[in-house]
């Protein structure tokens, strides 16, 4: 996949409701801004945000490392995204690591 066709995936797959979980996950969150993102949404971006560790070994290794949160990861972006579904793994991972 070309630069310009992964960068609109990641348009794609940070919507506004991943956007504030992945906020309210950040250092420095206040407490109010971590309990106005957790919404109904929270639990399936948080499958997402904690592949983060899995998803830099898969990069760092060239896909030889899978860890079990990545897999949840791709399998929760496949099933609500549909550019997620024509992406690679290897893709994925790499936009997991760029939120």
């Amino acid at each position: 996949m070309s630069r310009p066709l992964l960068a609109c995936a990641l348009i794609a797959l940070s919507s506004s409701a991943f956007a504030g979980s992945f906020a309210g996950t950040t250092g420095g969150a206040s407490a109010a801004g971590s309990s106005a993102s957790s919404g109904s949404t929270s639990g399936n971006d948080k499958v997402v945000v904690q592949a983060r560790e899995d998803a830099a070994s898969f990069v760092a290794s060239d896909g030889r490392i899978r860890g079990v949160q990545l897999e949840a990861a791709l399998r929760h972006l496949r099933a609500s995204n549909d550019n997620a579904r024509a992406a690679s793994d290897l893709q994925l991972a790499q936009a997991i690591l760029a939120q």
